[in-house]
């Protein structure tokens, strides 16, 4: 085969059918999109003093009461990724092109990988990275105030179930606008190619590349929405996890009424968690409390 425009315009085409089609067909149920609140984003970074700042709604008497955004605002700084084959311009002259496709949708596998492995890293991180109130975001001391403009004495409260070592799992609600975790995108993933012989590694090697490009971050939203634990997955502590988020409140005292929809662990404790929320008898025939009281998500990164 002759190496002509048409030929190189052609399989730049096929590879980024390839890798859209994939893609398309990868969007269907990722664990990151059901974790993650999506954000846009058109600069460098972004700041989220919103989500220490959104007050209640109120009667309106008189003017509005305006709240401002904290100070200390949490900022998202986007970073870059990348992913990059190469094809040999011999495989092109050979016709030799459908393992090329082949991985040009795996390319596609690889950045769902790419952001579950990002998620399950927000997880296991949320012990010792911090969140919008400076606390870490699974912490026994996240300040909640007495009053609902955020002054008096803080109280501390929990989202952390006991002081294990273990696998790390997670009860979150996912049922808001606003997830516990946050998906910051500067750029979608997109597809590039270098074909041009005056190119080094072109005109060097006597390789084509093409690959993958992606801007963005990940961060926390509201710990209240997580409730986490590295200790042993036992249904007092699954039923422990629960109550707190249940009993959550916001500055003033009010309380949140923030519901747990998923449980998050990895395969060592999958087992674990079907027994607490998968059986609907326990103890030789009783009703189990716990029966489907959340979803089930195993995520193997964690």
């Amino acid at each position: 085969m002759i190496i002509t425009n048409t030929v190189l315009n052609g399989l730049r085409t096929a590879f980024r059918e390839e890798f859209r089609t994939r893609m398309l067909e990868l969007d269907a149920k990722p664990i990151w999109k059901l974790l993650a609140t999506i954000i846009p984003s058109s600069t460098k970074s972004n700041t989220y003093g919103w989500l220490s700042a959104f007050p209640q709604m109120r009667e309106w008497v008189g003017d509005r009461v305006i709240k401002d955004m904290a100070e200390a605002a949490y900022q998202i700084v986007n970073e870059k990724w990348e992913s990059t084959l190469g094809v040999m311009r011999t495989d092109i002259e050979d016709d030799n092109l459908g393992q090329y496709r082949v991985i040009a949708r795996h390319m596609a596998d690889e950045f769902e990988r790419f952001m579950n492995r990002h998620l399950a890293l927000l997880i296991v991180n949320g012990f010792s990275n911090l969140c919008f109130d400076g606390q870490k975001f699974f912490d026994g001391e996240h300040p909640v105030y007495p009053n609902t403009d955020g002054t008096g004495t803080a109280t501390s409260v929990s989202n952390i179930i006991g002081n294990g070592t273990g696998k790390p799992w997670a009860l979150l609600c996912l049922s808001g606008s606003l997830k516990p975790f946050i998906v910051q995108q500067r750029t979608l993933p997109e597809f590039e190619e270098i074909t041009d012989t005056k190119n080094e590694t072109v005109f060097m090697k006597d390789q084509y590349l093409y690959g993958i490009r992606y801007r963005g971050s990940w961060g926390y939203g509201l710990w209240q929405q997580a409730v986490g634990s590295k200790e042993a997955l036992t249904t007092a502590k699954y039923e422990a996890a629960r109550l707190a988020m249940q009993t959550f409140k916001r500055d003033g005292g009010d309380p949140l009424g923030i519901m747990p929809t998923h449980l998050i662990v990895d395969p060592t404790n999958e087992a674990a968690a079907r027994a607490i929320l998968s059986r609907e008898l326990i103890n030789g025939g009783e009703s189990n409390p716990n029966y489907h009281t959340a979803e089930l998500v195993v995520v193997p990164h964690l």
